[in-house]
């Protein structure tokens, strides 16, 4: 499965029944809450990170990653959008684009 298809599929419940579906309850609940879990998610990779649990790192992060698709759905930003931002950043060096930020 590539994140492509995981978000396809997170679009989908985006119609589907809350009571069938986990991705549908939560996108039903709103972005905020959306949100609220992948900065929950986000801090359970961050401790399992520090531990040093390769295997219990591994799920935190795919947590991470489901739920950033998820948040991203419920404010309508494709995917695509953010690999295309992706792209253009490779296009200079990391510290020259955080330069540019600031």
């Amino acid at each position: 499965m590539t994140l492509d298809d995981l978000y396809a599929t997170i679009l989908a419940r985006k119609s589907a029944d809350p009571d069938t579906s986990w991705t549908a309850q939560l996108l039903a609940k709103g972005p905020e809450k959306c949100a609220e879990k992948f900065g929950e998610e986000a801090v359970e990779a961050i401790i399992e990170a520090v531990k040093g649990d390769g295997s219990a790192l591994t799920a935190e992060a795919a947590d991470v990653l489901y739920h950033l698709l998820v948040m991203l759905a419920a404010r309508d930003v494709p995917l695509e959008d953010v690999l295309a931002e992706l792209e253009r950043r490779q296009s200079r060096s990391g510290l020259a684009e955080k330069a540019a930020r600031g």
